[in-house]
């Protein structure tokens, strides 16, 4: 059974930093892409950031670029999203998400080919 579990979210401060982890279990998780996406009520889920199977390519929306960094540790099965310089509009719901490992991009930005997802950790940015 494959399990997505994000942790790190909370409340900060605008400009501040939180880094957000997504623990893998039931996967072989090295030859799977992984991203992180978020989502506010009444909105759909908005891309963030993605990164491919071997940690090769990252990808961003334009929105996150230069403030937020994903990297991912294969050994330990993780995932994380450093993000700095927070806005209040940042705030939201964050999911990873997970699914085979593919170098489409269009595919790597679209929500709707990952099979794989966490519950989600909320992070709240105050002005």
């Amino acid at each position: 059974q494959v399990q997505l579990v994000e942790s790190g979210g909370g409340l900060v401060q605008a400009g501040g930093s939180l880094r957000l982890s997504c623990a893998a279990s039931g996967v072989i998780f090295s030859m799977y892409n992984a991203g992180w996406f978020r989502q506010t009520p009444g909105k759909d889920r908005e891309f963030v950031a993605a990164i491919t199977w071997s940690g090769t390519n990252t990808y961003y929306t334009d929105s996150v670029k230069g403030r937020f960094t994903i990297s991912r540790d294969n050994a330990n099965n993780t995932v994380y999203l450093q993000m700095n310089s927070l806005k209040p509009e940042d705030t939201a719901v964050y999911h990873c998400a997970a699914h085979y490992r593919t170098n489409n991009e269009v595919a790597i930005r679209n929500s709707e080919r990952y099979g794989y997802w966490g519950q989600g950790t909320q992070v709240t940015v105050s002005s």
